[in-house]
């Protein structure tokens, strides 16, 4: 496992994450997740820590009402948010982490557009809403 430091843009929110050394991601083509570019990294919440910031995060729900985007109120990005297909994480997004060296990244596609029918790829046999 290895530490990483992320946030914003304007470095108000600021967080450490513990990934392992090979991490898979996806790229998912739903609608907020394709216009924002976010890549996700799924962190159990033992494994994230968010430093600074709490109080500039805004919340955004939108459809079924149970995934918390989180978006700094200052800049607008959304550098980590709690997931509907794992609530009790954080998805947090690779292009707002400092990767440190060593760490292989795999991308897989996801499919969010028909996030119903593939959500069993991303959480196994966990139910989501």
């Amino acid at each position: 496992m290895q530490t990483c430091s992320g946030g914003c843009h304007c470095g108000r929110v600021t967080f450490e994450i513990e990934i392992p050394n090979e991490v898979t991601v996806h790229s998912c083509n739903c609608s907020i997740c394709r216009q924002s570019g976010y890549l996700h990294v799924i962190v159990s919440a033992d494994r994230f820590l968010l430093l600074t910031g709490e109080d500039k995060l805004v919340e955004y729900r939108f459809h079924t009402g149970v995934a918390r985007h989180l978006f700094c109120g200052v800049c607008g990005i959304k550098s980590f948010y709690v997931p509907r297909s794992h609530p009790d994480s954080f998805s947090v997004n690779l292009n707002c982490i400092d990767l440190p060296k060593g760490v292989d990244v795999t991308v897989k596609e996801f499919n969010g557009r028909n996030w119903s029918e593939n959500r069993k790829q991303i959480t196994g046999n966990q139910s989501s809403r």
